[in-house]
């Protein structure tokens, strides 16, 4: 599979955010109206960027709020 698009580890780190913001705006779109193909780059294109935010914040915020415990206390 060859995806569009710069290599997430040479993408700086605004770079990076901005590409996964709009990978989240566009999802719904994607889901809904791409053709099967398109919609496997869009998958594909979101991971990659996901996995080299993980990598770069292993020691990421996590929202208490978003942890099942969390959730249980809404």
């Amino acid at each position: 599979m060859t995806t569009d698009g710069v290599e997430p580890a040479v993408l700086s780190d605004e770079d990076l955010l901005r590409e996964l913001r709009r990978l989240g705006e566009t999802r719904l779109d994607a889901l809904r109206h791409a053709s099967d193909q398109a919609l496997e780059e869009h998958t594909h294109r979101t991971k990659q960027l996901e996995d080299e935010y993980l990598r770069r914040m292993p020691e990421r915020e996590i929202d208490p709020a978003r942890l099942r415990e969390g959730a249980r206390s809404r």
